[in-house]
């Protein structure tokens, strides 16, 4: 059985590993998932707006691709996607956009947030970067359970590195959120990428603390894949091989579940950019959340934070977590058990 040192060391120890040993790590966070929760929770993903103010280096949708063509999904076209979640029985929709901070977009999300709850039984998960606390309760008020908001990276040094040195790229700034998030109740959630160029096993290894600093709720947390459209696609020479930002992602995942066993861990989508099985390959490392694409088909290329091959089959991956044992919680909300643990009165 693996041996895990819950430490800076013991975690780098962990991101370091290849091999048997790495399958070893993997085998022992697997082991501590099935006895937490033996099944894998659905959360479709409707990514319904790649408009965007911010400029991050990494990102394909950042705001100077000016090849790139922009999309907001009418309302209409969110609500047809929520509604075959519910038929699907998925349990939980992600709304997924870029970052903007508006009144009229604080007002549409809302009205969407109000209309799902109205409609379906589905946990509802925000993911629309940083803004006001004022917008977050509304937000909250409107019925939105989860908020997902990756930090990226912890790190000033990185940070720095990954965005403009603008007042609208901040890391303190995305800390306060966090914790405005938890404040006002939200079972939270953050994340960061794997493989970055200029990112160290330390750095990786500060964000898996930070994350437990922070106690969050949720985690989505996968490799780096590039964009030929970002100033990040220069340092390709200096990024990590697909390999290892593959096995570094999955010894992450497996490490956060170690590190904290009742929080949700999703097989991030960007798993698949490296790997055929990547979202298997993450469930089998200790992930417990499968994001399903419901985004429209003609806006999916659009929505490119990173170049994506061709995606697989949603229902091919559930059978083929069925093969293997997996209990799938289909209609299932998938309440983080952290959270719970947290609000028991």
């Amino acid at each position: 059985m693996y041996i895990f040192e819950p430490a800076r060391r013991g975690i780098i120890s962990a991101l370091e590993l290849r091999g048997s040993a790495a399958q070893a790590l993997w085998q022992r966070a697997y082991a501590v998932r099935k006895e937490r929760a033996d099944k894998i929770f659905l959360r479709g993903l409707i990514e319904f707006s790649n408009v965007c103010a911010k400029d991050c280096y990494y990102c394909g949708i950042r705001k100077s691709n000016v090849s790139l063509h922009r999309f907001t999904l009418t309302k209409e076209e969110i609500l047809q996607a929520a509604a075959r979640a519910h038929e699907q029985r998925m349990g939980s929709v992600t709304l997924q956009s870029g970052e903007i901070c508006s009144e009229n977009f604080t007002l549409f999300v809302e009205d969407i947030v109000k209309t799902i709850k109205q409609n379906f039984d589905l946990r509802i998960v925000l993911s629309c970067g940083e803004q006001s606390y004022e917008t977050y309760r509304r937000w909250k008020t409107a019925g939105t359970d989860r908020y997902l908001l990756k930090i990226e990276s912890s790190s000033p040094r990185l940070y720095a590195k990954m965005h403009p040195q603008d007042e609208n790229h901040i890391l303190l700034n995305r800390v306060r959120c966090l914790e405005d998030l938890k404040k006002l109740g939200f079972q939270t959630g953050s994340g960061t990428m794997i493989g970055l160029p200029k990112q160290t096993l330390a750095d990786i290894a500060d964000d898996l603390l930070f994350f437990l600093d922070a106690d969050i709720d949720m985690c989505g947390m996968g490799p780096y894949a590039e964009h030929s459209q970002t100033p990040f696609y220069e340092l390709r020479e200096e990024t990590p091989s697909p390999e290892n930002r593959l096995f570094m992602s999955l010894n992450a995942v497996s490490a956060l579940r170690l590190l904290m066993p009742d929080i949700n861990i999703a097989a991030a989508t960007s798993f698949d950019a490296l790997s055929s099985r990547g979202k298997e390959l993450a469930v089998s490392a200790g992930a417990n959340v499968i994001m399903l694409n419901l985004t429209p088909r003609q806006n999916r290329a659009d929505y490119s934070l990173y170049e994506r091959p061709e995606e697989t089959l949603d229902k091919n991956i559930l059978s083929e977590l069925k093969k293997y044992g997996e209990t799938v919680a289909y209609g299932e909300g998938g309440d983080s058990q952290r959270f719970r643990a947290r609000n028991i009165k």
